[in-house]
């Protein structure tokens, strides 16, 4: 009998897969915060309920409560003020074992179809979450609504559509008859039951609380597993408002809401402890290679599924569309002021400059005309307010002094402070370029996360590539571009990047950037270099998550 859930999500749930299989342009929630797609109510009723979180407790009703937790600071200066509960992880992991056998017993089926009812419970309250991504995160209104809600949904809707793909291939029985000759043959009856692994912890990012979380979340849900959520501890608002709605959804299926929890702590002792429990079976990080790495070297119980920092890099060799060329990378460096994981950093440019529409340009050329496209970009105080957002963290803020310094290189393109008018404590700055040399490599071979980027001299294009490869290799990223007009450059570039293991984009010029990625079609990481050890999302991200456990007998 299917699953009412399941039948009433089924045709969300085709979309995703046949748009995994294709990898065409597909989504299943509407990105546009409009009330003719949400209601006409949607945005006030969003607001409303985001607002009256501030200065509350936010209930839940988990176990092992001790105490209560906030402390959220807003880029944007908002006072926030709401508190969270702080639950101790055994009596969360023990209530999660416990509600993970009746979860079982939903089968594949009835826990994919939960899970699409929970997804588009999710999308329905994206004004909310969309203003609570905001005020934690500093993304502007734009990206806050499609980042932290339909694009989060939407991921987490594909890796739903892997687990399912993958859970599905298991049949529930099999007649299992060999052949014996002149003999009878033998038979044998077998049944193929799929159980999760175990208790699984999600641990999110202070950048993207919901789009870096929601894949690894819905992929342990989907596939039987309880989930401890541990958010950012200056992002929980978001993860808080998910819970809570997942733990609604369970209930008013009859099922326990404990498989689901909220682990708000502000001490890493704590989640080291979670994250080295015996019962967790799978961790998500986002994060911090210090603690990512921590978490691969110690979490022996686990699988752990990592995305780490990187040095994600463009080389430029030559360009028939030299402004437009010169605004995408504008865009790119400005998006959220670059505290993105797919942010460039390191834009290798030859010695002897680059080709163009607009004629021959030398190095220092192109590092004024690309810092003057940055300042042109931004000279709209509407368009820089929407793009930069604010500064999430006052280690960016250091780091961004540091680089206007002068200490890590030729400053080229110093950061400004701009003032928001709808935000007068908001903390908003522009991106800082600096120019290096390719023997400078203690400047631009680390993560500077944030609005900094290195136009690092090269000796040739051959050069470059050779330098862009290395990088990936040693040091990781998630994302690489290239600028040429001539196929053999672009062909040299792609064998770097198959042999790298990275995604590699070619000649953006218009409105797609490199630090973009598109669910159902985009691979977000491959799990090939040190900046992740999976991707979003792909069967390896899924398939480990189940194990099948079967019983046979004689027909």
């Amino acid at each position: 009998m299917t699953h009412p859930l399941f039948e009433k999500h089924r045709s969300t749930l085709d979309g995703a897969l046949a748009a995994i299989a294709t990898r065409g342009y597909w989504s299943a929630y509407p990105e546009m915060p409009s009330p003719k797609l949400y209601g006409e109510t949607a945005p006030e009723d969003g607001r409303r309920a985001f607002e009256a979180h501030k200065g509350q407790h936010f209930e839940l009703g988990q176990p092992g409560q001790t105490g209560w937790h906030g402390g959220e600071i807003s880029p944007y200066g908002v006072e926030l003020g709401t508190s969270y509960p702080v639950c101790t992880p055994d009596a969360l992991i023990e209530a999660a074992q416990t509600a993970m056998t009746e979860w079982q017993a939903v089968g594949a089926q009835g826990r994919t179809g939960i899970c699409l009812e929970i997804l588009d419970r999710l999308n329905k309250q994206s004004f909310e979450i969309a203003h609570a991504v905001m005020q934690t995160t500093g993304q502007g209104w734009m990206m806050a609504f499609q980042a932290g809600a339909p694009h989060a949904q939407d991921r987490g809707l594909e890796a739903l559509a892997y687990a399912w793909r993958e859970q599905s291939f298991v049949p529930a029985e099999a007649h299992w008859e060999k052949p014996q000759g002149k003999n009878p043959p033998l038979v044998m009856k077998k049944h193929f039951e799929i159980v999760g692994r175990g208790v699984a912890l999600v641990i999110g990012c202070g950048t993207f609380p919901t789009w870096n979380t929601y894949p690894g979340l819905f992929a342990a849900l989907a596939t039987g597993n309880g989930v401890i959520v541990k958010p950012h501890s200056n992002a929980i608002l978001p993860a808080a408002i998910t819970v809570r709605t997942i733990r609604a959804v369970l209930a008013e299926n009859g099922l326990d809401p404990d498989l689901v929890s909220l682990c708000v702590t502000d001490k890493r002792a704590t989640t080291q402890a979670l994250a080295t429990h015996p019962a967790i079976k799978s961790v998500d990080f986002t994060g911090s290679n210090v603690f990512g790495q921590w978490l691969i070297d110690n979490c022996r119980q686990a699988q752990v599924y990592a995305e780490l920092a990187g040095v994600n890099n463009i080389v430029i060799d030559s360009t028939d569309a030299y402004k437009a060329t010169l605004g995408n990378l504008a865009f790119t460096l400005s998006l959220y002021s670059g505290q993105m994981c797919t942010t460039s950093q390191a834009i290798f440019v030859p010695a002897g400059g680059i080709d163009t529409d607009e004629g021959h340009k030398s190095y220092d050329e192109v590092c004024a005309d690309l810092a003057r496209a940055v300042e042109r970009f931004l000279s709209k105080p509407e368009v820089a307010h929407a793009v930069l957002g604010a500064i999430q963290s006052n280690d960016t803020l250091e780091r961004i002094a540091l680089a206007d310094s002068g200490e890590l290189g030729q400053v080229v393109l110093a950061s400004k402070t701009l003032e928001n008018p709808d935000f007068p404590a908001a903390r908003v700055r522009t991106p800082v370029l600096l120019a290096c040399d390719a023997a400078d490599e203690r400047l631009y071979m680390e993560e500077r996360f944030g609005p900094i980027s290195f136009i690092v001299k090269t000796a040739d294009t051959a050069a470059a590539i050779a330098l862009s490869e290395r990088v990936v290799a040693t040091h990781g990223a998630l994302t690489v571009g290239v600028y040429s007009t001539r196929q053999e450059v672009l062909e040299a570039m792609t064998k770097a990047t198959w042999r790298s293991k990275v995604a590699l984009s070619i000649n953006l010029s218009g409105g797609v950037f490199v630090n973009q990625s598109a669910a159902f079609s985009d691979y977000h990481g491959t799990g090939g270099n040190p900046a992740a050890n999976a991707a979003y999302a792909d069967s390896a991200f899924v398939a480990n998550r189940f194990r099948v456990v079967q019983r046979r007998y004689h027909a």
